[in-house]
């Protein structure tokens, strides 16, 4: 807020003249609490003025409504990355983040949309969804995306040009991760999402090996168990019934099994 020197001559000659209404006593009680009530209206309206310009509560509308529109994985995603320190603001706003996964069969490439992949899957490929102001529209933006792994480190890195329109734009990358038998860290990984350089967001998903080698992850698993129960001791145990009962008659007539 500012205060407007320009009306002050006009406010001080209002207030002389409710001054003289009020000091002659022709004002009742109630007109005279009126009369001040307004005057200090006027006063407020006519002194001061408000920073805030009509573009600028435009914009503040349109990022509400951006704010809105975002679904959980982007509203998640932003909210990651801004504990990460990103103060991202340029009219450009993540509302949606993902993955789509390609699988082959018997019926052709099925796609879907998904956030645990595995080594069942040919490959997945990431995009997001913009919300794009009208004084950030009509050029072309630096995207960024980086999955990172497990362990922490970087499986997949790729950077497009994406042209931004007013609106919402979705980005698809151009290039998959592909999963390949016995490469890949299962675990919880992080897509980051980059525009011209800044941080926008964050999103978790989990990758996990193909059913098969997870099969023969449990058949090893209890292969080693197994050997692991056997002892010496096994070869020497009975095999039947009958051997099992001629050794506890031999144990009770103190002689040593033949």
């Amino acid at each position: 807020m500012r205060f407007q020197r320009r009306n002050l001559p006009w406010l001080v000659a209002l207030g002389a003249l409710m001054s003289i209404v009020l000091l002659s006593g022709a004002a009742t009680g109630a007109a005279a609490a009126a009369l001040l009530g307004l005057y200090a209206a006027a006063f407020f309206l006519s002194s001061v003025r408000l920073d805030v310009q009509p573009a600028q509560i435009l914009d503040r509308s349109r990022a509400s409504l951006a704010a809105n529109r975002m679904s959980p994985e982007g509203r998640e995603a932003v909210e990651r990355a801004r504990r990460r320190g990103s103060l991202y603001g340029g009219g450009v706003t993540l509302v949606d983040v993902g993955l789509i996964a390609t699988q082959s069969g018997s019926d052709g490439i099925a796609m879907r949309r998904t956030r645990a992949a595995s080594g069942d899957d040919d490959g997945i490929r990431p995009y997001i969804t913009l919300q794009v102001q009208p004084q950030e529209a009509d050029r072309a933006a630096r995207v960024r995306f980086e999955m990172i792994d497990q362990g922490g480190e970087p499986r997949y890195v790729h950077e497009m040009r994406a042209y931004l329109r007013e609106g919402e734009v979705s980005v698809l990358a151009d290039h998959h991760l592909p999963l390949a038998k016995g490469e890949m860290q299962s675990g919880d990984w992080d897509l980051r999402v980059y525009v011209d350089g800044a941080l926008v967001g964050i999103h978790a998903f989990a990758v996990s090996p193909s059913t098969r080698d997870r099969f023969a992850y449990l058949e090893a698993r209890e292969a080693e168990a197994g050997k692991r129960l056997r002892t010496p001791e096994d070869e020497s145990l009975p095999v039947s019934l009958e051997d099992l009962l001629r050794s506890q008659r031999n144990s009770a007539d103190g002689r040593s099994p033949k």
